[in-house]
């Protein structure tokens, strides 16, 4: 007959008033994230009546409408801004990972040419970060001022995602490059053939990152681009809701309809800033854990 064993002290179950506290705690966490941005979904379909008579956000629609939507996805600033950064982060995303995993393959070899000061260099890249006025100066000296490039070159590389690839790509078997050296392989084949369809959970997990950075990144903009219709998203977002500037008459339908509430036309641009990640994100959330630890480094 199997008897209970007595459970570890270490793993005793809690008393029941401690896992209710902590259930309601998590609770309350959740809604503190899902109300405001279920709020935010809701002012943003809401009419302008319902808007008008809450005085602002709205917690569910009673008439549901895609008015605020139209309205700025009608050819104006926004529509710009979505289509200027949907292609900075599709070209920063590729550039980036194809500058990372072919620096990061070169840092991972032993015999390569110079890595272990590169390396260092890039160690103390991540120490040491210059400022904005360096950076500026040296955007200006490329003439990449009101240009795109001047939101994708700065930031093709970063360190820290670098060092992760360059740990999961040491962790490749070396027969693996041993026998495709002996088929005649060369570094490049290599890397293309062997090291990348292995490095698939890294590769997706730094491609978010990247991603997730070119989409969210404003402040490069404010910096470099003078011209309103070159902004990108999250640039025309801190100018309509962050400063509360008003959307012109331009981002009205082409009927020549009143624009919606500044309520509604603001929670619908930042649901379109959030929605292209929140979208992509669960595709890829089931490489996160796996990508990050097996390209962490491991002491």
């Amino acid at each position: 007959m199997n008897r209970p064993t007595a459970a570890a002290p270490g793993l005793a179950p809690a008393p029941p008033a401690w896992r209710a506290l902590k259930s309601v705690v998590l609770l309350v966490c959740c809604l503190l994230v899902v109300v405001p941005f279920v709020s935010v979904v809701a002012t943003s379909l809401a009419d302008a009546q319902q808007v008008n008579a809450t005085g602002g956000y709205v917690l569910w629609p009673d008439d549901p409408s895609l008015d605020a939507y139209r309205a700025i996805l009608n050819g104006g600033t926004v529509s710009r801004a979505m289509g200027v950064s949907v292609g900075i982060t599709l070209v920063g995303t590729l550039l980036s990972l194809a500058a990372s995993a072919s620096l990061a393959y070169g840092l991972s070899r032993p015999g390569s040419f110079g890595h272990r000061p590169v390396l260092m260099l890039l160690i103390l890249s991540m120490l040491f970060v210059p400022g904005v006025i360096p950076s500026y100066l040296l955007v200006k000296e490329l003439g990449l001022i009101n240009s795109y490039w001047a939101l994708i070159l700065p930031m093709v590389i970063n360190a820290f995602n670098v060092i992760v690839l360059r740990s999961f790509f040491m962790s490749v078997p070396r027969e693996l490059l041993d026998s495709a050296r002996i088929d005649g392989a060369g570094e490049l084949q290599t890397l293309w053939r062997i090291v990348l369809p292995l490095s698939k959970a890294s590769l997706a997990v730094v491609g978010l990152f990247y991603a997730v950075a070119y989409w969210n990144s404003f402040f490069q903009a404010m910096l470099y681009m003078n011209e309103s219709a070159k902004w990108p998203m999250q640039l025309v977002l801190r100018t309509y809701v962050v400063n509360n500037a008003a959307i012109g008459a331009g981002e009205a339908s082409a009927a020549g309809a009143a624009l919606p509430p500044s309520y509604a036309l603001q929670a619908a641009i930042l649901v379109l800033s959030v929605v292209p990640v929140a979208l992509i994100y669960p595709f890829l959330q089931r490489h996160m854990n796996k990508g990050v630890m097996l390209g962490a480094v491991k002491g």
